[in-house]
């Protein structure tokens, strides 16, 4: 169970959605797929452009800034599911934890004792997603695959007992052709595979793959996505 602290509730908006919008046509694809979670990557975008998404229904979304993530929280209905993605700096930690539903981006053995210390100390259980590196480009962030399966040999969970491992995540190498993340994408979810019969064989609660942006879902998708992170396409009017 997650922890969520008490936020300022909104009056419901009295306007019904009469048109079809890309948060739709998104839900239809997603028909398909029963059980994959939609992430609304909501960074940069106003607190009336997320009650939009609220009010349809959408109620899991994306912040990759600390800063940000605390003020919005504050401001929307208690009982959405904030996801942090981007890359978290430990001085940052406490800051998002007191509302914060599932950590993606947890990519370092350091910002695991942080989380955990922090965790600990607000009596709080907080869900998190290792993150791989998969792209070719080095500003991308995460445990290399064997630094991964070599920290998780050497830390035992007991060692994190405030954490708890869903899944993995990884970003793809941006591009022009949606076809060139299918090897990444599939890469990730045979290792994600291999993650869970080696390491969460018996934990039920781990079997997230968060993967696919608006660029790339669709092959996402294909190859065993179950968490899209989609920003941009999403909020186009």
């Amino acid at each position: 169970m997650f922890y969520f602290v008490p936020m300022q509730a909104m009056t419901p908006s009295r306007h019904e959605p009469s048109q079809s919008t890309p948060w739709d046509r998104i839900q239809e694809t997603l028909h398909a797929y029963p059980g994959c979670v939609l992430v609304a990557v909501s960074k940069t975008r106003s607190v009336q452009d997320i009650r939009q998404l609220y009010d349809r229904g959408q109620r899991d979304f994306g912040e990759n800034h600390a800063l940000e993530l605390q003020s919005k929280a504050r401001e929307l209905p208690a009982d959405i599911r904030w996801h942090f993605i981007g890359h978290l700096q430990t001085n940052k930690v406490k800051t998002i934890l007191p509302h914060v539903h599932l950590i993606h981006s947890v990519d370092s053995p350091r910002l695991v004792d942080e989380i955990q210390k922090r965790a600990n100390a607000m009596g709080r259980e907080v869900g998190i997603l290792w993150q791989v590196r998969i792209a070719k480009e080095e500003t991308k962030h995460g445990f290399e695959p064997e630094a991964l399966l070599h920290f998780l040999e050497e830390r035992t969970p007991s060692t994190y007992p405030n954490l708890r491992p869903r899944g993995l995540m990884g970003m793809a190498t941006l591009s022009d052709r949606n076809e060139d993340t299918r090897p990444e994408f599939s890469f990730l979810k045979s290792f994600a595979d291999r993650v869970k019969q080696r390491f969460y064989s018996t934990d039920t609660g781990f079997g997230v793959l968060s993967m696919g942006m608006s660029g790339d879902y669709q092959v996402a998708l294909q190859e065993g996505s179950t968490m899209l992170r989609i920003g941009s396409l999403l909020f186009e009017s």
